[in-house]
């Protein structure tokens, strides 16, 4: 099952550099932190940051901005490793494809893209799975095919 959502872009690059900057200083307002804004994150560590190990980070990055928001990261809510490792991936794969300049040009592409659904990370895992505990509090492989 999939979900109809019109995604919000981004005007600038230095939209997007802002949101990435304030959660790594932990500045970002909470309500700035958006399906859009994780996303544009995420593509702006992977290929803006190459002094970030994203695969050894990203859980402490967004785990530190919760909670430095009033978040809770626990087992219901909160940062969810599974579903940001396959984001990542996401990511990875987009911009292996993309021939967009730009930040803010890949970022709303990417958004627009299959890999910018919020039900994408479901074409690899089942709800039951993608949404337990586990998949919450690590990274778990997915049931119905492997991540790109």
């Amino acid at each position: 099952m999939t979900t109809e959502f019109t995604p919000r872009l981004f005007e600038r690059d230095e939209d997007i550099s802002a949101i990435g900057e304030g959660l790594l200083a932990r500045t970002l307002p909470r309500a700035a932190w958006t399906h859009e804004a994780h996303l544009g994150a995420c593509l702006w560590l992977v290929s803006e940051r190459p002094d970030i190990d994203v695969d050894a980070e990203i859980a402490t990055i967004i785990s530190r901005f919760n909670e430095s928001v009033g978040g809770v990261n626990d087992d219901t809510q909160g940062y969810h490793d599974s579903i940001t490792r396959a984001y990542v991936a996401g990511v990875r794969l987009f911009l292996s494809e993309t021939d967009e300049t730009g930040l803010a040009a890949r970022v709303n592409a990417m958004l627009l893209s299959d890999v910018g659904r919020r039900d994408w990370p479901l074409r690899f895992y089942s709800r039951d799975l993608l949404f337990s505990v586990p998949a919450r509090r690590g990274f778990v492989e997915p049931d119905l095919m492997p991540l790109p």
